[in-house]
């Protein structure tokens, strides 16, 4: 009869249970073969297998040895394997016992001297073992990692191959690991100092109360950059669900180092040469991309328009839908992707235009084609279009201005705290309950539908302006949405209309 042990394959940042079986057959010539739609990583393992045997001075069956992973038609990638098939194939030769094999889920990668080495997923291995009843097996270093897990999981964490084996033996003992270090909020840039830029400065707060999209239009030291990094520091801590969440997507990422854990929100800021792959995940091997390993952080996308056109539209379903949908031959793999996009750039390619005392070189054209770049899809997804004007000598010799990151959080936890009574933030109301909560008075209304009309708002714009007007209501603590939310919404849209005027009326003044 076979011996088995349990694995995982990851779908996305889930982990799929996988039956690992092993049986010694007779046969003419010895073969080690390892079956069931594996990867290169996986079918090395039988190397690895056989190196770190022979480091403890054990040698394999001479007979045929077959290892079969199933459900034979998923997709099995990565080198975490080697243990559960080492661990098996130690039950079949009767050095382990078959019934502690099977009660466990097994996690690892062996190294030729027989050391446990880690993998990424060592924390979605854990849940998916948690789920299953069964007890983990992982690499020692994985260990503070998967003891994030919670309940009471069973968890051994060997170093090595020969520690797993005595600790069933019972000549020694393998204590249960405990969780990583919750790391403290590293300290982040203080918005007390960007001076200037009131405008700006309003939108971020708006933006970080209601998780709403931003862009930042503007010449070049303007200080966009300078703000985006200032939006995490708005922002709440991560509550446990969500750091659970984000931590298993940079588990599978191999981005947690000894299990280290922090609440702060992500942050990614990509280059814009970065591939769709780099952006959205996939590639040979699918991993995660920038957009989940943003998932409840921020995504700050700089210089928008140099980013190649087709990366930025693959942005456009993971900003309706929370969730990117990567669709392979053989499989669909689904990431989260609930991040909050930040995007800056300038209003022409020459970058100074609508800046004082720069010309731009082609105009209004220059504008006109550098913003062309950007979908007007992609466009209709972005809540707030700010103009952010140049920072003058005058605004530089201010003193600091009185309120600071801290200041603003405050409001903005609280219109949180508003939010969080309604069941979303509002940048993701339901219509339906948009349309009670959000409803506009009647100056509201005449003036939201004149500018719809005037602007050719499309329907979704319209809902956004909506959503922003009730983010700005509950920033003062109103319960109602009024003509000056709605019109203040407004004038949050209209970034890319405002520095292309700039352009057009520079361009005049210079005839």
């Amino acid at each position: 009869m076979a011996a088995r042990t349990t694995s995982v394959a990851f779908e996305g940042a889930e982990a799929r249970i996988v039956d690992v079986q092993v049986q010694v057959a007779a046969g003419q010539q010895p073969i080690f073969s390892v079956v069931g739609l594996g990867d290169k990583a996986v079918t090395e393992s039988r190397e690895r297998v056989r190196a770190a045997f022979a480091a403890l001075g054990l040698s394999l069956p001479s007979k045929r040895l077959i290892v079969n992973l199933a459900p034979a038609d998923r997709p099995k990638e990565g080198s975490h394997f080697d243990l559960p098939i080492a661990v098996a194939v130690l039950a079949e030769m009767g050095i382990l016992p078959k019934d502690a094999a099977e009660e466990h889920l097994v996690f690892g990668e062996l190294g030729a001297d027989a050391r446990i080495r880690p993998a990424p997923g060592a924390l979605p291995a854990a849940v998916a073992a948690n789920a299953a009843q069964l007890s983990l097996i992982c690499p020692e270093a994985s260990g503070a990692e998967a003891a994030w897990a919670g309940g009471d999981l069973p968890i051994l964490a060997p170093g090595t191959l020969i520690q797993l084996i005595n600790h069933f033996k019972g000549t020694q003992v393998l204590a249960r690991p405990v969780p990583g270090e919750l790391a403290e909020a590293e300290a982040l840039p203080d918005l007390r100092q960007v001076k200037g830029q009131e405008g700006a400065k309003r939108a971020l707060e708006i933006a970080a109360a209601g998780h709403h999209n931003l862009l930042m239009v503007g010449p070049p030291g303007s200080g966009k950059s300078m703000m985006a990094e200032r939006l995490p520091g708005l922002l709440p801590a991560l509550e446990p669900d969500e750091l659970l969440d984000v931590s298993m997507i940079h588990s599978v990422a191999g981005l947690l180092e000894r299990g280290r854990l922090t609440r702060s929100r992500p942050y990614r800021a990509p280059h814009h040469s970065a591939s769709m792959a780099a952006m959205v995940g996939g590639g040979t091997k699918a991993r995660p991309g920038e957009a989940s390993l943003a998932h409840r952080g921020v995504l700050f996308l700089d210089e928008l328009p140099e980013f190649h056109p087709q990366v930025l539209d693959s942005l456009r379903q993971p900003l309706e839908t929370g969730s990117i949908t990567v669709a392979r031959a053989n499989a669909h793999i689904a990431y989260p992707a609930r991040f909050q996009l930040v995007a800056a750039m300038n209003p022409c390619r020459c970058g100074g235009g609508g800046a004082d005392g720069r010309t731009c070189r082609r105009g209004p054209r220059c504008a006109i084609d550098y913003q062309a770049r950007i979908s007007g899809p992609m466009l209709d997804r972005i809540d707030l279009q700010i103009h952010v004007p140049p920072v003058t000598p005058a605004d530089l010799a201010l003193p600091a201005p009185p309120e600071g990151t801290a200041e603003a959080a405050t409001r903005i936890a609280e219109a949180r705290r508003i939010q969080a009574g309604r069941g979303h933030l509002n940048a993701h109301l339901p219509t339906d309950i948009l349309d009670h909560v959000a409803a506009p008075d009647r100056a509201g209304e005449a003036l939201l539908n004149e500018a719809a009309m005037a602007q050719n708002l499309t329907a979704r714009s319209y809902h956004r302006v909506l959503r922003v007007a009730r983010t700005i209501a509950d920033l003062e603590g109103q319960d109602g949405v009024r003509r000056i939310h709605i019109a203040e919404a407004l004038a949050c849209r209209r970034g890319l209309a405002a520095a292309t005027q700039a352009v057009s009326g520079q361009a005049l003044a210079a005839q």
